[in-house]
């Protein structure tokens, strides 16, 4: 037994429509210690934190939106617009903040680069793989500092661990484990449409997306859970930390082969995984991306790399191993030792460093500037592609496809017995496995077997009125 699977086993378990013209403002560059005019777009949960966030005496919040107008009374004295594309008219809007749903993310940012706004987004930066490469052009095109909002980023533990990774520290890097553990409940089932709120403009709210009838009892949040407009806990929470990963291992693309497993073990209106997970590969190293919303088991996720009850990423390498959560890590020698730590913030400084290239009108200094969010997201989008094109699949051939790697093998025996803990029968509801599926990070689309059927999830199809144009 190699000295690597020793050290492994030590650690288990320890630890506007967009074909619109605009004419672009002139481009200014704001005072070092000039206010920036914030306009904020989408007021949920998290637009509601941006809200107060950008008050501050670095920027202040003048303008907000959502066709849902009962959210926007958290915009308190600002200029209140149902409709995004009449707030990106204001000419006095230095930048706006975008906290829409998913499907919205792309199409909003680009129509806000094209109306002359510097543009932060939230994450996944993209509802698809194609929309979001065009949001990268429009940054290009129109010159505006465009921030994703992967906060960590800008925190000084997976800093100095790509940092530490970068520079040999723990010599070669061998295979990584990428983990969001976080349990959840089911959304419910109904058999009939709902209507939405009264207050909310549902043309409005489904933008690019399908205005297909409702069949969630929760109106707001619940859409992650479906396909529509949402893109399930791997777009969710699952894309901070494989952001984390590509940062601390240096990525500036994605890996080019993928295989995903899993399903919704609940019978509700969702349509999203809720176990996940996808082996993929990148220029030789295999990374385990593990995503799970159900309860657990006692003692944790036995069998699998145990990062703590929320997850993180574990980096196996040729002189030690790295373990990061949100918040910090430490970094390990073979035999488990820790040689050092990771102290972080959770990106508290993230908003700074957005204001800050604000005023410079420069990119440069953003550190997650928005070719680094497509990247991330894009990934994520991989690993749901595999498993959207997939088919139910017997516990033989699981094991077959994922058995040849030692982490996958071992994410694979957690989630049978963390499926047994929650009373799972997998002959009533099976794993539904993706095809072992190769992507072309030039082309941004997918080669080989499977192609075909994959490069239709590449990019969707929008309504008329809201569409991404191939020209930004």
């Amino acid at each position: 037994m190699n000295r690597h699977r020793i050290s492994r086993r030590h650690f288990i378990g320890t630890a506007a429509a967009a074909s619109t013209v605009y004419s672009l403002l002139p481009g200014s560059v704001l005072g070092a210690n000039e206010q920036v005019n914030i306009g904020v777009i989408g007021i949920g949960g998290k637009g509601g934190a941006h809200c107060g966030a950008f008050n501050s005496g670095a920027s202040k919040v003048i303008a907000v939106s959502d066709p849902d107008t009962g959210r926007m009374r958290q915009g308190r004295d600002a200029v209140k617009h149902r409709d995004l594309r009449k707030l990106l008219e204001m000419k006095d809007v230095d930048a706006v903040v975008i906290a829409t749903p998913n499907h919205w993310h792309s199409l909003a940012a680009i129509l806000a680069m094209q109306a002359g706004k510097h543009v932060y987004v939230e994450k996944p930066v993209s509802h698809n793989i194609w929309e979001g490469r065009k949001m990268v052009e429009a940054a290009r095109k129109y010159k505006r500092v465009c921030q994703a909002g992967t906060q960590q980023r800008s925190c000084p533990a997976p800093q100095g661990a790509a940092r530490d990774i970068k520079e040999g520290k723990y010599g070669k890097v061998l295979w990584a484990h990428c983990s969001k553990l976080g349990a959840r409940k089911p959304i419910g089932k109904i058999t009939e449409p709902v209507k939405p709120p009264s207050e909310v403009d549902y043309n409005l709210w489904a933008g690019p997306a399908p205005m297909t009838p409702i069949m969630r009892k929760g109106f707001h949040y619940d859409w992650h859970w479906q396909f529509s407009w949402g893109d399930g806990e791997m777009g969710n929470w699952g894309v901070h930390y494989v952001d984390d990963l590509r940062h601390i291992l240096g990525w500036d693309d994605v890996p080019t082969s993928v295989i995903a497993a899993g399903n919704r073990f609940w019978d509700d209106n969702g349509n999203t995984p809720n176990m996940h997970f996808a082996l993929m590969e990148h220029k030789g190293v295999k990374v385990v991306i593990d995503i799970r919303n159900m309860n657990g088991v006692k003692g944790g996720t036995r069998g699998a790399v145990y990062l703590g009850t929320r997850g993180g990423n574990h980096i196996m390498c040729e002189k030690g191993y790295i373990k990061i959560s949100r918040g910090g890590g430490s970094g390990y020698d073979l035999d488990g030792n820790r040689i050092v730590q990771y102290k972080g913030n959770a990106g508290s400084g993230h908003i700074g460093n957005f204001l800050a290239a604000v005023r410079a009108d420069d990119n440069s200094s953003l550190n997650a500037e928005i070719e680094v969010g497509h990247q991330s997201t894009a990934m994520c989008h991989l690993a749901n592609i595999s498993w959207r094109v997939g088919q139910n699949a017997s516990l033989e051939e699981m094991h077959e496809a994922f058995g040849k790697h030692e982490d996958a093998a071992d994410t694979l025996t957690s989630m049978l017995a963390q499926l047994e803990h929650n009373k799972v029968d997998l002959k009533k509801m099976p794993f539904i496995m993706g095809p072992k599926l190769t992507y072309d990070n030039q082309a941004e689309e997918f080669t080989g077997a499977h192609a075909d059927e994959a490069n239709k999830l590449v990019r969707m199809e929008s309504r008329k009125e809201f569409t991404v144009a191939s020209k930004v």
